[in-house]
């Protein structure tokens, strides 16, 4: 039995379902929400990348600090964790810090950019509102 494909002529599509009283959406509002959207978004990069969170790792033996944008900023070491004998322990501690500052950091970066991720209707998969 052929497939029989009706003509694009042949097919009635109309929007009036998808936007709220049946008419067009207003594309210089959507626009002009696209754009305030694109400004908030870089103001909050901007205020991530200029904000600090420090994690830690054996009772603050060893320390990691980030920007909340997740570039690492430093790593200190106090002179107590430092046994030559037993480096691996200190190698552990690092990374342990390494890891809480990106913890601390996504937590920042989700606290920031969540509320404007909500309006975004639906959000951005893993912050809130998403």
């Amino acid at each position: 039995m052929p497939l029989v494909v009706p003509r694009m002529s042949d097919r009635r599509h109309t929007l009036g379902g998808m936007f709220p009283g049946g008419g067009q959406p207003d594309l210089s509002a959507i626009l002009q929400q696209a754009q305030q959207m694109q400004q908030a978004l870089a103001a909050a990069q901007e205020q991530l990348a200029s904000e600090e969170v420090t994690g830690s790792a054996g009772g603050g033996l060893v320390t990691a600090t980030m920007t909340g944008d997740g570039e690492l900023q430093a790593v200190t070491i106090a002179p107590s964790a430092v046994d030559p004998d037993d480096v691996e322990t200190l190698q552990d501690l690092v990374v342990a810090a390494v890891r809480d500052a990106s913890r601390l950091a996504s937590e920042l970066t989700a606290d920031r950019m969540g509320p404007l991720a909500g309006g975004l209707g639906g959000g951005f998969p893993g912050l809130p509102g998403a």
